[in-house]
């Protein structure tokens, strides 16, 4: 059989394709569906990036354990995995010379699904990589407990709007040259124990970093992690030098490639591992060859009694960032000693943005998706057509969350949305901390409806109990307050979400909240935030012009019972008279969320911050 006409591999029988009389033989549907879209522009990218030119311009490689870059790639948990696409897919249009590396989890995060009593149940994911990502001849090996693990990659093309393309290398560990436990080392995300869990950051830092060099990215100058995950690749770099140029371990050289963002203010977020599972990870050090650090080495990067994986990147990287201005603050509170920046996070506009507001952008600010701060003009766009487009999202999720649910909730009550991972921090049930005065508010003020959606953490049995708590509250509230709770929240799931609702309501306990982003893609699509004063919606927040903020100033620690009860107030005396007394003021807001919140918060503006500031 030939080769892939463009990506170069194999082809295969039944991924066929007649193009001007000519049959053309794929590797992949992947590849099949991008030429049969488009094959001039994919034959001219494909061809433009196969060089070996190519593979040297790229000077920046990005690691993350989990990329979220569509929904039919099961790669991701949440927000950490969704960031990373969006930055990689802004990376890909302002053409930065980036490649990006994670891990192929071959049965995904999990499939949730409820009962009636609200009680989780995790589903394995079904998919077939073949179907997405094209697999690359190349296998590079590691050392775990003395036994050779062997990898290879799919690689995933991300195609900017000038045609420019990013690599994401997705590594997997199911060859038949491994064991039986090697071969499932990427089976999930977030799954297994604590030994699983290393062994996979083993694979991602220290396989990341030789798959890269084997596959010819020698020139790479800055060396992105994107949370202390990818934190072993700091000791690959540092084995290298020490192999390639001095016996001496050179860790002002490292510092000087590695850059690390922190996205947790939680300590217990921090992964750490005991030492002797590090050690019989690693081996016996007389014959550990490249992995080899000595033990006292390891724990003054790491630290003294568990390696944590945080110190370590802390203690090899140049550049350290969280991600707001409060998350720096919290994170320089929890690493004193250390210098530590903030690069706000933000949202892939074009990703986000939902088919009617899209339409209206095109028709008033056509170059908003290569300039997403030109949608400030946003403000001159009239005010029916901002309405009408909302309440074309509006509809639409509407009609989905009958037709899924069978409760019979309407367009024109006010639909607040809340989705995040379940977590107990995050309080998705602090509206309903006084129910009474909930029915009371709806009654008098005006009606308000709720729809509800996030995964907890198969071991996360308070975030479990939230979601029961909330589906046994929709049970009390029929007839009065329509809640809904949609189960299975992936991304095709949140743009109907984020783009339908009225109003996106986010409570976490401060100063827990890192940044968040669900409220920035809601403001894309012209909904206001109800949010504590935490994360980027301090940077975000102007009272009364881009929402509301509930509770009191950033720097005061979360009270539930003063949070819940200035929630009530906001609705009652603020929120809902506007909704459906002062409609043009709340249109008037809606503008205003685009102008201000969209224009700024995208990652257009955070790649150029990470490329003058990190790189």
């Amino acid at each position: 059989m030939d080769r892939d006409p463009v990506c170069g591999m194999i082809a295969k029988e039944e991924f066929k394709y007649e193009f001007k009389g000519k049959i053309f033989y794929f590797c992949s549907n992947l590849c099949k569906n991008e030429f049969r879209n488009s094959p001039d522009k994919y034959l001219k990218r494909s061809r433009r990036s196969e060089g070996i030119e190519k593979i040297k311009e790229r000077k920046i490689a990005y690691f993350s354990m989990e990329i979220g870059i569509d929904s039919s790639i099961p790669t991701y948990s949440g927000g950490l995995g969704i960031l990373a696409g969006d930055f990689i897919k802004s990376c890909a249009d302002l053409k930065v010379p980036l490649v990006a590396v994670t891990l192929l989890y071959e049965k995904g995060y999990f499939i949730q699904r409820l009962d009636a009593q609200g009680n989780q149940q995790e589903l394995s994911v079904q998919w077939n990589p073949k179907d997405f990502l094209k697999p690359l001849l190349k296998k590079v090996n590691i050392k775990i407990e003395n036994r050779a693990v062997f990898i290879r990659a799919w690689q995933y093309d991300v195609v900017g709007v000038s045609g420019y393309s990013i690599p994401i290398f997705f590594l997997d560990t199911d060859l038949e040259e491994n064991s039986e436990y090697d071969k499932g080392l990427n089976d999930f995300l977030y799954g297994g124990d604590q030994w699983y869990r290393l062994l996979q950051e083993i694979v991602l830092g220290i396989g990341g970093v030789r798959m890269l060099h084997s596959l010819g990215y020698t020139g790479i100058k800055k060396y992105h992690m994107n949370e202390g995950h990818a934190a072993f690749l700091t000791l690959e770099l540092l084995n290298e030098m020490k192999i390639n140029k001095d016996p001496k371990l050179d860790f002002e050289a490292v510092r000087e490639l590695c850059v690390f963002t922190t996205h947790t203010p939680v300590p217990a977020g921090h992964d750490h591992f005991p030492y002797d599972l590090v050690n019989n990870a690693f081996g016996n050090p007389s014959l550990r060859e490249r992995e080899f650090i000595p033990s006292d080495i390891l724990k003054m990067l790491g630290g003294e009694d568990r390696l944590n994986m945080t110190l370590l990147a802390l203690n090899l990287s140049k550049h350290i960032n969280g991600v707001a201005k409060k998350h720096g603050e919290v994170s320089k509170l929890m690493f004193p000693r250390y210098s530590i920046e903030s690069i706000t996070n933000g949202i892939y506009s074009s990703t986000w943005v939902c088919d009617s507001f899209k339409r209206l952008f095109d028709k008033y600010i056509p170059d908003w998706k290569n300039d997403p701060f030109s949608l400030r003009y946003v403000l001159s766009i009239p005010k029916d057509e901002i309405w009408n487009a909302h309440q074309e999202a509006k509809n639409k999720l509407i009609n989905y969350v009958n037709k899924k649910t069978g409760v019979d909730i309407d367009s024109e009550t006010l639909t607040i949305g809340f989705a995040r991972r379940a977590a107990a921090y995050k309080r998705a049930d602090l509206v309903f901390s006084d129910v009474g005065r909930l029915i009371k508010i709806a009654k008098d003020a005006g009606k308000v409806q709720f729809i509800f959606s996030g995964k907890a953490h198969p071991q996360d049995w308070a975030g479990k109990e939230l979601i029961k708590k909330i589906i046994i509250t929709s049970e009390r509230l029929k007839g009065r307050i329509n809640v809904v709770y949609l189960e299975d929240y992936n991304m095709e799931l949140a743009k109907i979400l984020v783009s339908g609702v009225d109003l996106w309501l986010n409570t976490p306990r401060k100063p827990q909240e890192a940044s968040g982003t669900s409220g920035m893609k809601a403001a894309h699509n012209g909904v206001p935030s109800l949010s504590i004063l935490d994360g980027w919606w301090i940077e975000g927040c102007i009272e009364d012009i881009t929402g509301w903020s509930i509770g009191s100033s950033p720097g005061v620690e979360s009270n539930d019972q003063q949070d819940a009860n200035s929630l009530y107030d906001k609705l009652e005396f603020d929120i809902i008279p506007t909704f459906y007394v002062g409609r043009e003021y709340w249109i008037n807001i809606m503008r205003h969320v685009i102008a201000i919140n969209a224009s700024f918060f995208n990652t257009h503006r955070m790649v150029q911050q990470y490329v003058l500031n990190a790189y």
